[in-house]
């Protein structure tokens, strides 16, 4: 199937447009924007200036992809970018801003994500791949999402917060800190609660039961113990061999410039 663009659609001169690319009516995709092979641009989406959109993805109705960030201090001669990977689902409402030249210039998502209705993505976020933003799920500036990650329902992530990779955010809930890979979190009215490990979402994404009680048994260490986050670390390096969990975390707050969550829930 040769590309096809709705007569009603706004394309500029310069986009590029790969092979099998479906533009749907009243749709825009506007100055340097690349659409790779076999992707569907649904009716009355944007695609703005300075965008990248991978192959296979497919973008629904009234999305809008690479507006000007909402921060106060960008300027508009600055030229900033959008970066989208492969196999990417984008569904209606979804707004994701390009980055700020301060932040780096670019916003970037990688692939097999899947953005629900209402999700939005700020200026200079990082997003890895196979991760899930659910309906409404908002994302402040610079925020960084590891891959298979979930962040539940009208949820919201401050600037500069990072989700921990296989980790799980419960529906309205406020991120004001780091969330530990492998994590399963929730927010009630009155407090924040870490659940313990993320351990169905790790199966299904083909983690073992021997990965996931080595987890387990991490988290007793930094959350159950009376040890500090330095001393925690070194009974870890102590107790167990080197190993892809173990090196996951350690390096994961190792990083860390917010803190991260630490109260267990009941």
């Amino acid at each position: 199937m040769a590309t096809k663009i709705a007569p009603t659609a706004l394309v500029s001169d310069n986009a590029k447009l790969g092979k099998n690319v479906i533009i749907g009516d009243y749709a825009i995709i506007g100055d340097n924007v690349a659409i790779g092979d076999n992707t569907e641009i649904m009716h009355h989406s944007t695609i703005d200036k300075n965008s990248t959109i991978g192959k296979n993805c497919k973008i629904y109705s009234y999305a809008v992809i690479g507006t000007d960030p909402q921060d106060i201090t960008f300027n508009s001669d600055d030229e900033t970018f959008v970066e989208i990977g492969d196999n990417n689902v984008i569904r209606e409402f979804v707004t994701i801003n390009r980055g700020t030249k301060k932040g780096g210039s670019y916003t970037r998502i990688g692939d097999n994500n899947y953005f629900m209705i209402y999700s939005h993505v700020a200026h200079d976020c990082q997003i890895g791949n196979n991760t899930q933003l659910v309906n409404g799920a908002t994302l402040a500036g610079h925020v960084e999402i590891e891959d298979f990650a979930v962040v539940g329902a009208f949820s919201s992530v401050h600037q500069f917060a990072r989700i921990g990779r296989n980790s799980y955010v419960g529906g309205y809930t406020i991120v004001l800190q780091d969330i530990l890979p492998y994590a399963k979190i929730s927010q009630t009215r009155d407090n924040y609660n870490l659940y313990g490990t993320n351990s169905i979402g790790m199966l299904r994404n083909g983690m073992d039961r021997e990965y996931i009680h080595k987890v387990r048994d991490l988290f007793d260490i930094f959350f159950k113990s009376d040890l500090n986050t330095s001393q925690a670390i070194e009974k870890i390096k102590e107790k167990f061999d080197k190993s892809e969990e173990t090196e996951i975390l350690i390096d994961f707050i190792s990083k860390t410039k917010r803190g991260f969550l630490k109260t267990f829930g009941k």
